[in-house]
């Protein structure tokens, strides 16, 4: 079955239609002309009006290449050719083939107000042609025209319609589809500009990934090789002013312990693991030890509690919760002077807290400035590491009756 499309059959059509019908009249004129007994008069005007329609036709080809579409000059072609078609119809009714051209050209050759005139016109020679020729001899044939004329016209009222409505569809359809075409392009600009806008935001989710990155390294670093390297110094400070050389051992033998251990807990920092007192146990045991060694360096008292029913927590969790325990520790042991020291962790349904609280001086949290690029982190980093957990830090303190750190995150489950 052929591919080629409706309208390239009708273009073929408007081109060899009309010479078709012509034939086909000359064909069954010339066959009939005995049997209706044509005149002389007759086939004069045959043999002169069938060359005159292969010329007017052989014209019109030329017009329509040149001017397609309706204009006066393809009206008068259109009066003419009808013209033609009469006479030869009044001639012999069997051209009427040739007539019929006129019903399907008269849209695309006349102009709006045009095509019932001339539609009327090529009615006239057809209901003409179907009472037997011209002209209707006495009243009943001429009352039978005018029924015949009547029947075409409303045939013809009625093909027209279905046309007119067809080209509205399709001039409906076309601008539907010119509308679907500017949305395609407006969409597509608009998903090119969101592809653009994308890229951007994973570029911004970079560099804030790079950034917090820098921060978590620089607060690694802060809680590991800061806090060993003060230990340190305070270790070497008491074996400078050591009575004795076992005392001074001791303190040697601890600053090297924390010299290893700051060691270890710098080289997992690089590679991004958890915290060596998390490497091998969970957050309570090391917390226990975190707890033990610090007092056991500092000579303060320091308890630990667990309250609730521990849990294995992920890694980012219990990291999180063990750096904000040190560095709580370790600002206790620079500033607060305390004889006492409580840690508590309480794992309470889908939360988990850390609670450190000390007798020391205390201090007025609002009087505390800023903290500056060179400050430390403190106080912002912890309460920076439980927001990127989605937690919180609260403080707690006031002169001369200690400071309470209170830090809540939530309880995230290990997986694995």
């Amino acid at each position: 079955m052929s591919n080629t499309p409706l309208h390239q059959y009708r273009a073929s059509f408007d081109t060899w239609g009309p010479w078709a019908l012509l034939g086909a009249g000359v064909v069954t004129g010339t066959l009939s002309a005995r049997l209706i007994g044509m005149d002389r008069p007759g086939i004069v005007a045959t043999a002169v009006l069938v060359p005159a329609a292969v010329v007017l036709q052989l014209y019109w080809g030329r017009v329509k290449r040149k001017r397609p579409g309706p204009s006066r000059t393809g009206a008068c072609l259109y009066l003419l050719r009808w013209a033609i078609a009469f006479v030869l119809t009044w001639a012999n009714p069997f051209f009427a083939f040739y007539a019929v051209t006129g019903y399907y050209t008269a849209g695309r050759e006349l102009s709006r107000r045009l095509v019932v005139p001339g539609l009327f016109l090529t009615a006239v020679t057809m209901a003409g042609s179907e009472i037997g020729g011209w002209p209707p001899h006495g009243l009943v044939l001429w009352l039978g025209f005018f029924l015949v004329l009547a029947i075409n016209m409303g045939m013809v009222s009625v093909f027209t319609r279905f046309a007119e409505q067809e080209q509205t569809r399709l001039s409906v359809q076309a601008d539907t589809i010119a509308e679907l075409e500017r949305t395609n392009k407006a969409l597509q600009l608009a998903l090119d500009e969101n592809a653009a806008l994308h890229a951007q935001l994973l570029a911004q989710a970079r560099e804030a990934g790079v950034a917090d990155e820098r921060r978590r390294l620089a607060a690694e670093i802060h809680d590991t090789i800061a806090q060993g390297l003060t230990g340190i110094i305070a270790q070497l400070q008491v074996v400078a002013n050591a009575p004795d050389l076992d005392t001074a051992r001791t303190h040697l033998e601890r600053a090297s312990t924390l010299a290893r251990h700051s060691l270890g807990e710098a080289r997992r920092s690089v590679h991004n693991l958890v915290p060596v007192a998390l490497a091998a146990d969970g957050l309570p045991q090391a917390l226990t030890q975190t707890v033990a060694e610090w007092g056991e360096r500092t000579g303060v008292r320091a308890e630990f509690t667990v309250t609730g029913t521990a849990e294995q927590l992920h890694d980012e969790i219990s990291a999180t919760l063990l750096r904000i325990g040190q560095e709580a520790l370790s600002n206790a042991a620079r500033h607060a002077r305390a004889t006492r020291v409580g840690v508590t962790l309480s794992f309470m349904g889908d939360e988990v807290t850390l609670d450190i609280r000390d007798d020391g001086t205390g201090f007025d949290p609002a009087a505390v400035p800023p903290r500056t690029r060179a400050g430390g982190f403190g106080l912002d980093g912890m309460r920076a590491r439980a927001e990127r957990v989605a937690g919180s830090l609260t403080l707690e303190s006031e002169p001369g009756h200690g400071t309470a750190v209170s830090a809540r995150v939530p309880l995230v489950r290990d997986d694995r």
